[in-house]
C-alpha cells in the first residue's frame, strides 16, 4: 500500500524558540527542578535540522513582504514529535510564537473533520447534496447564507469527493446540518482539539479560532491513521550520568476509526486531481504538475 503524505496549507499569512521546550520540561513530573535550575540533564529533543532548515529558507523566499509574518509546523505523525516550527519571521524583531500563540479562523481547513463524521455516521465518498446559492432558515428565525467562493455553485448535486476537491462550502453546511452541529465539535475535540468550537452552521467553514499547534494536533490524528499523540518537543531527558529520567511513550489507541480515516486521506487526494475539473478547478490544481508523491492536502483560508 503506498503511503500517503498530509498537508494541510492554511492562509494564516503571519524561529524555533526555547521557550515551549522549557515550559515541556517544566511538566516533566520525572524531572526535579533542582536539576532543571541546575542544568545538570541531557535533553534530545524530536528537532529535525535539516527539516527546519528548508524550511526557514523557503519562508525567506518566497515572503517577500515586509509587513507579513508567518507561521508554520511541521511534526511526525507517527510519534507526534515536532520536526520543525517557525512562529515569525525575525525573531530579533518579534519574539512572539505565532504557530504556538496566535489565533485564527482555521476556514475550510475544518471540512475534513466534518467529512470525517460523516463517513463515520453512515454517508459515503458518493453521497450527494446540490450546490446552489442557498439561505438556510431556522426556528429561532434566525438565517444564514454562506458562499461560494468567487460564487460558484455547481447549480446540481456534487458527491462529497466533489465537494471536497472545491471546498464548497453549501455542501459542507448541508452535512453539518443533517449530521447535528454538536457531531462535528464532539470530533473536532476526539481528534485532540482543545480550543472552543461553537456547535454553530458556520463552524463547518472554520469560524471558531485556533492556535497553529492545537489544530496541528488534530490534523496528526488523521496522518496517523486515527492514533492521537500528544504533541511534544522532547523525546529523552538523561542526567549528567546518562540515566534516562524521561523518555516519550507513543500512543498506539486509535481514536478514530482506520478505515473511515483512510477513506478520508484518499479523498483528499482530490484537491488537485485533474478528474474533478467541471464547473470549478480543484483547489490546489495549479500545483499538481509539482507533485511527485501522492499528499492529502487540505486548504483553509482565514477571515480574519
Amino acid at each position: 500500500m503506498k503511503k500517503i503524505r498530509f498537508i494541510i496549507c492554511l492562509s494564516f499569512v503571519f524561529l524555533l524558540t526555547g521557550c515551549w521546550n522549557y515550559n515541556e520540561l517544566n511538566n516533566l513530573e520525572s524531572i526535579p527542578d533542582s536539576l532543571i535550575e541546575s542544568g545538570g540533564i541531557k535533553i534530545y529533543t524530536s528537532l529535525n535540522l535539516e527539516a527546519q532548515t528548508i524550511m526557514e529558507e523557503s519562508i525567506m523566499k518566497n515572503m517577500t513582504k515586509d509587513d507579513m509574518q508567518v507561521s508554520s509546523i511541521i511534526i511526525n505523525p507517527n510519534t507526534g514529535g515536532v520536526m520543525a516550527l517557525t512562529g515569525g519571521i525575525d525573531y530579533s524583531k518579534s519574539q512572539y510564537n505565532r504557530a504556538i500563540s496566535s489565533k485564527r479562523q482555521v476556514g475550510s481547513s475544518m471540512k475534513p473533520f466534518l467529512y470525517y463524521a460523516a463517513l463515520e455516521n453512515g454517508m459515503v465518498s458518493s453521497s450527494t447534496f446540490l450546490s446552489e446559492p442557498t439561505t438556510f432558515m431556522f426556528s429561532n428565525n434566525q438565517s444564514y447564507s454562506p458562499a461560494n467562493y468567487n460564487d460558484k455553485y455547481a447549480n446540481k448535486s456534487i458527491t462529497m469527493a466533489a465537494a471536497l476537491a472545491y471546498s464548497d462550502n453549501i455542501y459542507a453546511v448541508k452535512t453539518h446540518l443533517f449530521l447535528g452541529e454538536e457531531i462535528l465539535v464532539n470530533t473536532a475535540k476526539r481528534m485532540g482539539i482543545r480550543g472552543d468550537l461553537e456547535p454553530v452552521p458556520s463552524l463547518a467553514l472554520g469560524t471558531s479560532e485556533l492556535s497553529m499547534l492545537d489544530f496541528a494536533r488534530a490534523y496528526t490524528t488523521l496522518a496517523s491513521g486515527g492514533i492521537k499523540n500528544e504533541l511534544t518537543f522532547i523525546n529523552r531527558v538523561e542526567d549528567i550520568n546518562g540515566n534516562i529520567l524521561y523518555e516519550k511513550e507513543n500512543n498506539n489507541e486509535y481514536v478514530l476509526n482506520a478505515s473511515y480515516a483512510f477513506i478520508l486521506n484518499e479523498l483528499m487526494t482530490s484537491t488537485y486531481n485533474s478528474n474533478f475539473i467541471d464547473y470549478a478547478n480543484p483547489t490546489v490544481i495549479s500545483i499538481a504538475s509539482k507533485i511527485s508523491n501522492k499528499y492529502a492536502i487540505k486548504t483553509g483560508s482565514s477571515g480574519t
